[in-house]
């Protein structure tokens, strides 16, 4: 059939409060025009993440009941380490709350003053803890990933000939290389596999470490399965042990791609950094067999990890993202192409050229979504990443708006009304104008940064 139907049906539901415009005007207002400061009762559809919004199946819920609360040696987190190491064969797998503190702990490990950390693209939190620590993050991604028009099945890619050259130049100041997956700040675009192998050989030729940032590590299967030669008859289990195969560790936010509301985990073999890394976990998070988390929620990762390979799942979840991206170049709205798996990106530079860069099309175009129609997305642009770590600004490579779409969440009929907003403020794009920053704070600006319209 043509039509592609969420594989599961709808035991629970949630009410959304239907706003008008004029109360989201006044409420943007009052939230100082930063979408993150908007109270979710406010907003229609909700697409500034898809990071622990997941709607829990029933094996989920049902798991969570067997959670075991015991402060040491909980049977949960067996069965926890158990689902992790049949997809990841790490030795050592360190629970987090979320992945924002596997990155801490990792780079607080691994990293120091001077250090460089060469990524395709750092996300917003992972470029943060590099730098916490006096390092820097190096983007290398692909010339193809940084140009939003440009058609490449594996825009994620990170470019090999400048990681062989930094390496070449500076492998001692490199102690480990990452690579995002799905690569988020680029589009969401994929890696492939021939890409993971071919990093891990320049690593192992410089004897630096190689680590996924792996939140979305079933979506990035799924497209090298569609996308690369000789993975079509392959199963995303099968796909995605062979992409572990070829990393010596992880960061894991299992609130995407383990599809619960919270959890993490950082997963390696070198034992003398895990233990390490179990030092601070204690200090910071909890014990190495529970690590910030109940025992509920070990569980909950467990089931989530067995049923985000299902294949029917995948299926829907790249074809709902698509059947937006694709109405949305129809209208000639543009967009990040090809369509990624967690997000459809508005390309707000192009959609918007009359606002600069350092007026922030992407918080202009953010805002306007949801004057519109209460729709919540995220800026990804010169927000974002404008600030350097110097204090300085300039334009980031991309200005992106993110329509990150919650697992399991919205139907089509709520995509189709995020299509028909889109399409009203497509139609006056022309009157919409900047912003400016009137407070911010030193770090992670985006968050709770204030703005007012120019």
């Amino acid at each position: 059939m043509q039509t592609i139907i969420e594989p599961f049906r709808i035991k629970s539901v949630e009410p959304i409060r239907m706003t008008t415009r004029e109360e989201r005007e006044r409420l943007l207002r009052e939230a100082g025009y930063n979408l993150f400061n908007l109270h979710a009762d406010d907003v229609i559809i909700d697409l500034l993440t898809d990071s622990g919004t997941a709607a829990m199946s029933a094996q989920q819920w049902s798991a969570m009941m067997q959670g075991d609360e015991s402060y040491a040696g909980s049977p949960s987190f067996e069965r926890f380490e158990e689902a992790v190491r049949e997809l990841m064969p790490f030795e050592h797998v360190i629970p987090t709350h979320q992945g924002r503190a596997a990155e801490k702990i990792l780079f607080e490990v691994a990293a120091g003053e001077d250090a460089l950390i060469p990524n395709n693209t750092h996300f917003d939190t992972t470029r943060a803890n590099v730098e916490s620590q006096g390092a820097e993050a190096v983007d290398l991604v692909v010339a193809e990933g940084r140009d939003p028009k440009r058609e490449h099945a594996f825009k994620g890619n990170i470019d090999l000939d400048r990681l062989a050259e930094l390496l070449e130049e500076n492998a001692d100041r490199v102690p480990l290389v990452m690579l995002t997956l799905t690569n988020n700040s680029g589009g969401g675009q994929p890696v492939s596999m021939a890409n993971l192998r071919e990093a891990k050989a320049l690593c192992d030729e410089h004897d630096v470490p190689l680590f996924f940032d792996a939140c979305r590590f079933a979506e990035n299967a799924y497209f090298i399965r569609e996308r690369e030669d000789g993975y079509a008859e392959m199963s995303i289990k099968e796909i995605v042990r062979e992409m572990f195969s070829h990393a010596d560790g992880m960061t894991m936010s299992a609130k995407k791609d383990a599809l619960v509301n919270i959890g993490g985990w950082l997963a390696l073999d070198d034992g003398t950094w895990a233990q390490e890394a179990r030092d601070v976990l204690i200090l910071t998070e909890g014990f190495p067999t529970y690590g910030g988390l109940a025992g509920r929620d070990l569980e909950a990762i467990a089931a989530g990890l067995r049923g985000v390979i299902r294949e029917e799942y995948l299926e829907y979840r790249i074809a709902s993202t698509r059947y937006l991206g694709e109405a949305l170049t129809e209208m000639g709205v543009p967009i990040v192409r090809p369509v990624g798996g967690h997000a459809v990106y508005i390309d707000a530079k192009a959609m918007l050229p009359h606002v600069p860069p350092l007026e922030y099309p992407g918080q202009a175009l953010a805002a306007a979504l949801y004057e519109a129609g209460g729709i919540r997305g995220c800026e990804i642009g010169s927000v974002m990443f404008g600030r350097q770590a110097d204090g300085s600004e300039q334009p980031a490579d991309m200005e992106l708006v993110r329509l990150a779409i919650p697992r399991r969440v919205y139907t089509q009929s709520h995509v189709d009304y995020v299509i028909e907003v889109i399409e009203q403020v497509n139609d006056r794009k022309d009157e919409l104008s900047g912003f400016e920053i009137t407070d911010e704070p030193p770090a992670l600006r985006h968050f709770t940064a204030e703005f007012a319209p120019l």
